[in-house]
């Protein structure tokens, strides 16, 4: 039986908001500092806090569910193989676009059960906005205190069609991408923004052609399905979580109508 719920919903939000206030806080000491991880990624002071929050409320909210955040992602694959249910966290998504102060990174907290995420919460700092969506339930997008408002896809592509880009991994496969779609309008944005984008309707399709962890996607991917939209590798197949010990995520496509072959599009 799910543990997601509307009222576990709510009280995720607020933990994302609680985070997103930690982040702000180190956003306005000045000059941003940062240190390099394994992976050549940087790490600040605010990736810090916002996990050791989350981490907190979380074992709090839900002490029986496991919480796998990047900031600490070092449990054995023998170990995650068995869980049938935990959170999946990233406490600052975006660090490059935090450092670089455009304002374009979020807080993903996501449910995920049975391999794919149920239930997720992206939340942007700066504009104080939660996009939310529960599987089965819907998706919504929340300004401040204000009352949320239902989101959804958009029913048929625009034309041109409006495709969603990552600012700092474009490349030759997404070059040719947008030479077979023809005529279109390219944003480029950064984190999970760019699943919210299409979710709530402002955009067609994300083509994602480049490295990204399960920690990126999931809470997005959360909220992108329950507005009608979805998420695929490029063989059709969804896009699944704690399959296998590498934390990578295959080549995927995100996209909300469903009126072009976007596969094709794609192969």
């Amino acid at each position: 039986m799910s543990t997601a719920s509307a009222q576990l919903l709510e009280r995720i939000a607020d933990i994302a908001r609680a985070a997103g206030r930690e982040i702000l806080e180190v956003y306005a000491e000045g000059p941003l500092a940062s240190s390099t991880k394994a992976d050549a990624s940087p790490l600040t002071a605010a990736d810090l806090r916002a996990h050791a929050l989350i981490v907190s409320r979380l074992h709090e909210l839900t002490p029986r569910l496991p919480v796998l955040s990047e900031e600490a992602a070092h449990t054995a694959y023998a170990e995650r193989a068995h869980w049938q249910a935990y959170w999946l966290v990233d406490p600052l998504d975006g660090t490059k676009e935090f450092l670089s102060r455009n304002g374009q990174f979020t807080v993903n907290i996501a449910l995920i059960e049975a391999h794919l995420p149920v239930l997720g919460v992206v939340h942007v700092p700066v504009t104080d906005t939660s996009y939310r969506g529960l599987a089965g339930s819907g998706a919504w997008r929340q300004q401040g205190d204000a009352s949320p408002v239902a989101i959804r896809v958009a029913p048929r592509a625009a034309v041109p069609l409006r495709v969603v880009g990552s600012r700092s991994h474009r490349g030759d496969s997404l070059d040719a991408f947008l030479a077979r779609v023809g005529a279109h309008q390219l944003v480029s944005m950064g984190s999970s923004l760019k699943f919210c984008v299409v979710a709530e309707g402002a955009a067609d399709v994300y083509p994602r052609l480049g490295p990204t962890s399960e920690w990126d996607t999931a809470a997005a991917q959360a909220v992108l399905s329950a507005a009608g939209g979805t998420v695929s590798r490029l063989d059709g197949t969804p896009l699944t979580y704690n399959t296998h010990a590498e934390l990578r995520n295959p080549f995927f496509v995100a996209y909300g109508p469903g009126d072009r072959d976007w596969l094709a599009l794609l192969a």
